[in-house]
């Protein structure tokens, strides 16, 4: 038998070893490195057009910061800011104010109740000119203890409802120094909204609220429509009215256009009207900021608005950057005083924050306005014959009208600004009342284009 070819000690078949091109190789390698370059420089493009977009939407960001004391308009402001430019998403937000509407006619009556009470029992032992003129002046109402007394008891049931609506509105917000009411942080609105478990939207018959401050919102608004009788009753009764008259009563700004409207918000299928959303009062905590688009010359910007509230100063090391500052100074508040220092009168308060602002090195670039807001409560004062001297020395014997009173105010605060404003810019004065609709949307206009034509010849963008 004839052995077949192979190795001397196998018997099995030769084994044929396959070959490799050492050029097919280099060329599979090659293919591979340059597949890994193109997606490299792919992705490297990617990255450098993401960049030049997030750059340009940066420029296209104008960053405004609404400054000043409390209750000197800052969120009237940035609810007509947001009525201008993003009225969906204030009509939106319509059933999550309701609560806060309630709230605050409870607080009004219950402030009225109280001061009557005050006024009542210490009014015999008041010598003072303005006593006796006030007494004088309830005299022929002849004995209001036992009227007052059937008001209460029947306002009563109402009133008590002020602290835990207040707690479910504050969301377990407390404020140090024995302060009352609602104080809530910034995107209160989504506290108070129920969100279905997609997290997407609120959770449909809820109208809005979350449990708990429905079942609230729900009392109170049963409660207010089975006394609003008794409330507009106390509103209207002439002992009221001369106490009012007479500055022993004091009540926040927005008591008495609700307490004149009590027989529209007390009314089953009651939703706050736009006036009703800029005449409300809530005092928020922290900074808030919100976003609208503006158009101006077929560009589109983002306008972020922040409405800083709480700590003065803590703030400034965040908002280096801001394109312009809205400093608000509420010039109807002369013969009022602080809160927390009821030695320092607003309107100096007001010249001394902006002083500081003026001053301060961090916010120099930025475009600078001022409001002096709320003229047409100046001018009810005025007319009522609130004479500024009497809180306001320096004021002397100038006349006690509008036109001097607001130009004696105007021209302290410019006075400031020239003295100290460290960068020298520009100061763009307006006098505005944030409930005037028309007129503020007009300055909003305004003052919008101004602050977006400066920040396009900053950023270079035109």
């Amino acid at each position: 038998m004839t052995k077949r070819p192979g190795h001397a000690h196998s018997t099995s078949e030769p084994i044929l070893m396959q070959t490799f091109d050492a050029t097919d190789i280099d060329k599979e390698y090659q293919f591979y490195d340059e597949e890994a370059a193109r997606v490299s420089q792919k992705i490297d493009e990617e990255l450098k057009r993401d960049w030049v977009r997030r750059k340009d939407a940066q420029r296209r960001q104008v960053k405004v910061m609404l400054l000043g004391q409390a209750e000197s308009g800052k969120s009237t402001l940035q609810k007509q800011f947001q009525l201008y430019y993003a009225h969906h998403a204030l009509d939106h937000e319509r059933p999550l104010w309701r609560p806060v509407v309630y709230f605050n006619i409870l607080k009004a009556v219950r402030m009225i109740l109280d001061e009557l009470d005050h006024e009542l029992n210490n009014l015999s032992i008041d010598d003072s000119v303005e006593g006796r003129a006030v007494a004088h002046s309830l005299a022929p109402l002849g004995d209001l203890n036992e009227e007052f007394s059937r008001l209460r008891t029947k306002l009563m049931p109402l009133v008590s409802m002020e602290d835990s609506l207040a707690s479910e509105l504050s969301g377990g917000v407390a404020v140090t120094g024995g302060r009352t009411g609602v104080y809530v942080r910034a995107g209160w609105q989504a506290l108070v909204t129920p969100l279905s478990p997609n997290r997407s939207r609120a959770l449909p018959g809820t109208g809005g609220l979350s449990p708990a401050v429905a079942q609230v919102t729900s009392l109170a608004s049963r409660t207010l429509i089975a006394v609003q009788n008794e409330v507009d009753e106390l509103w209207k009764h002439p002992a009221v009215r001369i106490l009012l008259n007479n500055r022993r009563i004091r009540l926040d700004e927005s008591a008495p256009f609700f307490l004149d409207s009590i027989k529209r918000v007390a009314q089953p299928d009651y939703l706050p009207s736009t006036a009703d959303l800029l005449n409300v009062r809530l005092q928020t905590l922290g900074v808030a900021e919100h976003s609208f688009d503006i158009e101006l010359c077929g560009s589109r910007y983002n306008w972020l608005m922040y409405d800083v509230g709480g700590a003065r100063h803590a703030w400034v090391p965040y908002f280096d950057d801001a394109t312009a500052i809205i400093f608000l100074a509420p010039i109807s508040a002369f013969d009022q005083y602080l809160e927390e220092d009821p030695r320092t009168n607003r309107v100096d308060d007001s010249l001394q924050l902006f002083t500081a602002i003026c001053s301060n090195k961090l916010l120099k670039n930025s475009h600078l306005v001022l409001m002096l807001n709320k003229t047409d409560l100046l001018r009810k004062k005025l007319e009522a014959g609130v004479k500024v001297r009497k809180y306001i020395t320096s004021y002397g014997d100038r006349p006690n009208t509008y036109a001097d009173v607001s130009e004696y105010f105007r021209a302290h605060f410019i006075q400031v600004h020239k003295r100290h404003d460290i960068s020298r810019r520009a100061l763009y004065v307006h006098f505005t009342s944030m409930l005037d609709i028309r007129a503020t949307q007009d300055i909003i206009v305004n003052v919008g284009e101004a602050i977006i034509r400066s920040h396009i010849a900053k950023t270079g963008l035109a």
